[in-house]
């Protein structure tokens, strides 16, 4: 299950794609950051200035339910 986490004051976005044991992390620029698990896999996706990036003054509240991804 995917969750997205927000932290308003800290204006950062975080993805969660797996459990929240990160085994190390990669910064790819300034205010992103891959999280991977011990498994090799990502687990995790920060951006920080998420409102900037985004584009948008307020991220706004979303309830995704019985959204299915699909392995290739």
């Amino acid at each position: 299950m995917i969750k997205l986490s927000y932290d308003e004051k800290a204006d950062a976005l975080y993805i969660w794609f797996k459990g929240k044991e990160v085994a190390h992390t990669v910064r790819v620029g300034p205010d992103l950051a891959i999280d991977y698990g011990p498994d090799g896999e990502i687990h995790g996706i920060e951006l920080l200035s998420a409102r900037e990036h985004l584009r948008i003054k307020k991220i706004p509240e979303a309830v995704l339910e019985n959204i299915k991804f699909v392995k290739k």
